[in-house]
Formats: C-alpha cells, sequence, structure tokens
C-alpha cells in the first residue's frame, strides 16, 4: 500500500504524494497527488544553482506574468505548467496540474487496444503519421480534419503567448504537446525547459524531426563556440511549423527521398535535418520528393505529395509553408511567426467545406478556388450552387478594401462577430458576447439564405434594404451585403459557383 508524503514547496505551500511512481519522463520521475489532481515530478539528476534558478523564474514571475493577469484563466487549458518547487531527499522536484481527462485515450488502438494505450496520455505522436492514424489508431480517437486545424490554432496561440513573454520552450515537437483531435483542444507540457535568450540558456537542444536545421548542423561545437546555433524563439519557429505540417499532412516535411552518403546513421540524419535539409516538396527542387517504392503503404496516401500536395491546406498555408520551409528553412529570420499561423488556420478554417461523402474519414477540406470542387481526401465533388462570400472592410476612408479573406457556405453555419468586422479576431480577447453568431447559413427550397440573428446594421446593398433581426436573406451572385456599418465593419461580395 502506498504511503503518503508530506512536504513544503519553497513558498511554504503544502505539497502531498503518494510514494509510488506512476510514470517516467526523459528527465524526471512523476508522482500522483492523493486526489490526483495534480502530480509531483522529481528530476532523477542533481539540478545546480542556474537551473534552480530557472525554475523559480517559471513557477514564479513568468507564471505570473502569463496566468495572474486579466484573462490570465483562458491560458490554463494551453498550458501544463508547474506551480510550485519541492525538494526531497536531495532531489528538486516540480509540482504541476494533472492533464484533463480528454488528454488520455479512451478507447486506444484497434482491435480491441492491441497496443494497450487506453487510459494512456495523448502524446501527439499518435496523430502525426498516416500509419499512426490509420494502421494503429482506434477510428474514435482520430477526430477529422477540422479538429486538426483547432488542435494547430490551439498550438499557435499557445507558442506565441510564450513568445510575446520573451520565452522559448527549446523542446517542442510532439512528445511536449498533448492533442485530442476529437475536440480540437491541445496543450503544451514539459515547461520546465523554457528559454530565456541572454538570462537562461537551454538545457536540451530539442527532440529529432524537430530541431533547427542551424542547431542541427553545429551539434559538434562547443557551449562556448560562437558558431554553435542554440534553441530560441526562431528555433520554436521551425518546430512549430513542422507540428502544423505534420497534423494536417501526416508526414514529415524534410523527410523524403534523398539518402545522403554518411559513416554513421547519426551523421545521416544531421545532414538531413542539418545543413543538407531540404523541404521534400520544394517548389524548383525536387531531388527530396518522397521515393514511394520505399513508402510503407500504411503512410499512403499521405506520403504521395502529388495526390495530397501541401497546397489542399489552401492559399494562406501554402504561403507560410514556404517561407517556413524554402525561404526559412536556413534563414531563421525569414519563419512565420507564431500568430501568423493563427491567423492563417483561422482565415483557413472560412474556406472549409463538409464532404458530402458519409464515409470519408476526414470529413472536411478546403475549398480549391476552382469551378469544380472536389474532396482531395476521397474524390467526392462538390454538386451544386456554392456561395462563396469574399470580405470587404472599412478603413474608414469611405470605401471597402479587400481584407484577403472568403468565406465558403454550408448549410447551418454560422457567421460570427469577427466576420462582421475586422477589428475582432477570434482569439483569447473575445467576449463572452463576442463568441456567440450573428446569423447563420440555411439551403431551404433550392435557395441559399442567411438569416440574420443579431446584426442591427444589416443590409441588403444591392437591393438598398435593411434586413431586420430574425428576418432571412436570400444569396444571389454578385449581390453586396452590408454586414456592419461600424468602423471596420465589413461588406460582402456573394460570388455564386455552379459545380
Amino acid at each position: 500500500m502506498s504511503n503518503i508524503v508530506r512536504l513544503k514547496a519553497t513558498d511554504g505551500s503544502p505539497v502531498e504524494f503518494m510514494d509510488n511512481m506512476i510514470g517516467q519522463g526523459g528527465m524526471k520521475d512523476v508522482y500522483f497527488a492523493p486526489d490526483k489532481s495534480y502530480v509531483v515530478a522529481f528530476f532523477r539528476s542533481v539540478q545546480d544553482f542556474n537551473a534552480k534558478e530557472r525554475l523559480t523564474n517559471i513557477v514564479g514571475v513568468y507564471r505570473d506574468r502569463i496566468f495572474n493577469q486579466p484573462g490570465g484563466d483562458y491560458w490554463k487549458n494551453l498550458y501544463c505548467w508547474p506551480t510550485h518547487i519541492v525538494e526531497h531527499r536531495g532531489k528538486l522536484g516540480l509540482r504541476a496540474p494533472t492533464y484533463p481527462k480528454h488528454f488520455f485515450f479512451q478507447y486506444g488502438s484497434k482491435n480491441s487496444d492491441m497496443l494497450g494505450i487506453q487510459g494512456k496520455e495523448k502524446e501527439g505522436k499518435w496523430f502525426s503519421t498516416g500509419t499512426h492514424q490509420q494502421k494503429y489508431l482506434d477510428d474514435r480517437e482520430r477526430g477529422n480534419w477540422r479538429d486538426y486545424f483547432s488542435v494547430c490554432i490551439r498550438i499557435s496561440r499557445a507558442v506565441k503567448r510564450l513568445h510575446a513573454a520573451g520565452l522559448a520552450h527549446s523542446d517542442l515537437s510532439y512528445k511536449n504537446v498533448l492533442i485530442d483531435p476529437t475536440t480540437g483542444r491541445a496543450a503544451i507540457i514539459d515547461i520546465d525547459g523554457l528559454v530565456v535568450p541572454g538570462k537562461f540558456p537551454p538545457d536540451v537542444v530539442g527532440t529529432p524531426d524537430f530541431i533547427a536545421p542551424e542547431v542541427m548542423a553545429t551539434l559538434k561545437l562547443s557551449l562556448q563556440d560562437k558558431n554553435r546555433a542554440l534553441p530560441r524563439i526562431e528555433t520554436d519557429r521551425h518546430a512549430l511549423a513542422v507540428l502544423i505540417y505534420m497534423y494536417l499532412l501526416y508526414r514529415h516535411p524534410l523527410k523524403g527521398g534523398i539518402v545522403h552518403p554518411a559513416n554513421t546513421e547519426e551523421e545521416r540524419l544531421t545532414l538531413e535535418m542539418g545543413a543538407k535539409a531540404l523541404f521534400v516538396e520544394h517548389p524548383t527542387d525536387a531531388r527530396n520528393r518522397p521515393n514511394l517504392k520505399d513508402v510503407k503503404k500504411s503512410e499512403l496516401p499521405y506520403a504521395d505529395v502529388s495526390k495530397l500536395p501541401y497546397a489542399i491546406t489552401g492559399p494562406y498555408l501554402k504561403d507560410l509553408f514556404d517561407r517556413a520551409f524554402v525561404k526559412g528553412l536556413h534563414q531563421p529570420s525569414l519563419r512565420p511567426l507564431a500568430d501568423e499561423w493563427e491567423s492563417a488556420l483561422v482565415r483557413t478554417v472560412d474556406l472549409m467545406q463538409p464532404c458530402s461523402n458519409s464515409l470519408c474519414g476526414q470529413k472536411w477540406y478546403v475549398f480549391d478556388n476552382s469551378t469544380k470542387p472536389k474532396c482531395p481526401f476521397c474524390g467526392t465533388p462538390y454538386v451544386g450552387l456554392l456561395p462563396v462570400l469574399n470580405l470587404y472592410s472599412n478603413r474608414g476612408t469611405g470605401s471597402y478594401k479587400p481584407d484577403n479573406h472568403r468565406v465558403m457556405v454550408y448549410s447551418n453555419q454560422y457567421l460570427y462577430p469577427w466576420h462582421a468586422n475586422r477589428l475582432i479576431f477570434p482569439n483569447e480577447r473575445l467576449n463572452d458576447e463576442q463568441k456567440k453568431p450573428v446569423g447563420y447559413f440555411s439551403f431551404h427550397n433550392g435557395k441559399w439564405i442567411f438569416v440574420n440573428q443579431k446584426l442591427t446594421g444589416l443590409k441588403d446593398v444591392t437591393a438598398s434594404k435593411l434586413i431586420s433581426i430574425n428576418s432571412a436573406l436570400e444569396l444571389t451572385d454578385g449581390q453586396q451585403i452590408l454586414l456592419s456599418p461600424e468602423e471596420g465593419g465589413r461588406l460582402v461580395q456573394v460570388q455564386m459557383v455552379r459545380a
């Protein structure tokens, strides 16, 4: 029977844990509190003064800056942030919240959980490859493609907040991000390795597959060498781009057909992910395209970049992938910022359509701006009249400028305040009222209509007619609709695509 160990954290707070270890991480041994509301994790190796000072800042000033500010409660769902430091039998440890239950497998793997992962953490690697997705995971754990966009939005938002505070994670990877595709939720873990540039250097260089090329290429140099690249905000940006690419396309952006001559596997990997790294979908250099003869059957069709190219993620994300893996792969300063990923992902969700094939595994796809749209995953074409809303906004000059933002309409789709006004963005700053829909679309009697729920200034500009709340407006080709007359208010140009 387990005994309860009682001690005090360095700030005097009481901490309790059961003395039977429940798990081990790369650096720590983990124990449950008696009520399982938190865990206590002890470092196996001795932590020096600098490490203790870093941890003191992480549970203190850095945690305070994020959580104990207006809106701080929002971030509690996006991190598993340690709260206290403890010492026991000469070892340093951390108290941290227990992961929410949705981050543990309910069904696990296929064939009555043949891999025995039911009840274990949903480490991100389980959702990042075709093999994990198709060969191993129970279908009820997989979620759909739109869910993965929600996951990526949350990860981007969490990384954005760290960087805004001047912090870098240093080991951002699918090992340190828990995700739940069935609900679109995500949380960053292992916060204790945070890097503060110029003050707290990194303890680790990262996880293979996510280490930035400049770090991989200089691993052999001493830490004192000025040419040695270490984890920092720019390397986080590389890792974030890799995560997003893998969660949306289920393949690695740098692992292709090139086999670099090397004396050891370690040397080969250093070249593949370091100095010789090359995007598998580089638009002008096809040398690293995956060799499908060497690809496992379970990795298809996702490993086939000709069948499922990164362009299926839409124009906003394709542009950022180009910046991350072409322009910025070996030039860190050119990599997209986390908030750019967040914005592009949010706008891409507005381009999504539900697949009409009920058997489609992904359920959703991004409109490809063609007159014959079809699901890239199952090949099912869209049939019928498809409304496309092109958004323009008032910039205070009396004229409306294009926002490079489109909304694809589907039945029972909601419109929100951030669609009606460009000054509102769907992020952590939304208040409760801004989270409520302002109207919805419906296909009724062969016509597409918009039902106004909250827009007091809605106007059919083409017909010069105000549309009152609880009234419906039919959508027609070329129609102009004013959603809001306020500053930042948007005007919609309706385009009807007949497929």
